[in-house]
């Protein structure tokens, strides 16, 4: 049986399998606990290695059930990686706290600033008082070990956010942003930001290859496609949402068979979907708020620094 091919993650010297267990499918309603946790251990006895989640995935349930997953020896198995909404250094702490309570471990492989999907998002997070300052603080603490960041909506912002990150001279690991065969031809996070990331040798995460399904239903392209296309980038792991054992099994075999399609191989399946993905019809991620969790929950930022808000009172 072939196993799982894992790849180097930028320049942090670790390795993870090509493909990542989505934590937001395991908080689904549809999922129960003893699912998303044979979900885990099964993709960890496979030879999937990068667990993605969140601090705000399903109020928690998606941290507490890998948390319990992790038990009995698998927590050494896996690269463990979760992200924080807070923008300011007091929200950014209290949530790391709460992840590493929920997840039951000491120290987090890597924790990143979560949903940058707005401009003024990179001039908070790397202000002083800011949240990457409390992440930092907590590398130091031995509390995490790698920081990056994820965002879906535009690559301009994510350009943004390594401009801002490299003058405030602010340390950044991995960057986590949507890949997919539409992607090429809408807003492009391939086109734009890809090649600056490979540039740098940040880890590269991709997500959203299928966009929760929403690209199927264009007609246009079937899953396996979807993720051959993804992992044929230059992509450290792309992570997919996986809430069965059917679409688990589908996801290690395109793994374990994948070779990496050619340019004109690429150049096909963009064809395909060319028409479709116009306008951003089937990413909704860009086109729509449907994804934008802090946009809907504005109180998981935190407080904007005291000597601001006191520059706008006076």
């Amino acid at each position: 049986m072939s196993a799982v091919p894992t790849r180097q993650l930028g320049s942090t010297g670790e390795h993870v399998s090509c493909l990542g267990v989505g934590g937001a499918h395991l908080g689904k309603k549809e999922v129960d606990e003893k699912l998303a946790i044979r979900i885990v251990r099964t993709a960890i006895d496979s030879g999937i290695t990068f667990l993605d989640n969140s601090w705000d995935y399903h109020k928690g349930a998606s941290e507490k059930r890998m948390g319990k997953a992790l038990r009995d020896g698998y927590r050494e198995r896996a690269f463990l990686m979760t992200k924080i909404d807070g923008r300011s250094a007091k929200a950014a702490t209290e949530q790391l706290e709460e992840s590493l309570k929920r997840l039951r471990v000491d120290c987090i492989d890597l924790v990143q600033h979560h949903e940058i999907i707005r401009f003024e998002d990179a001039d908070r997070i790397f202000h002083k008082q800011g949240a990457h300052a409390a992440l930092e603080k907590a590398r130091k603490a031995g509390k995490l070990r790698f920081i990056g960041f994820t965002g879906h909506k535009d690559p301009n912002i994510h350009l943004y956010m390594l401009k801002i990150a490299e003058q405030r001279e602010a340390r950044i690991d991995t960057v986590q942003m949507p890949l997919n065969v539409m992607d090429a031809h809408y807003r492009s996070f391939e086109k734009l930001v890809l090649p600056e990331l490979v540039r740098r040798r940040l880890g590269v995460l991709g997500m959203k290859s299928m966009a929760q399904g929403v690209i199927l239903k264009s007609k246009t392209i079937k899953a396996e496609e979807c993720l051959r296309y993804a992992l044929s980038l230059p992509t450290s792991v792309v992570i997919t949402g996986i809430d069965s054992m059917k679409i688990l099994k589908q996801a290690v075999e395109v793994a374990r068979t994948f070779t990496p399609l050619s340019e004109p191989e690429l150049d096909a399946l963009r064809a395909k979907t060319r028409a479709a993905a116009a306008n951003g019809e089937y990413e909704l991620f860009k086109t729509s708020s449907l994804f934008d969790s802090t946009a809907e929950h504005p109180e998981w930022l935190g407080e904007e620094p005291k000597q601001l808000q006191a520059m706008i009172s006076e």
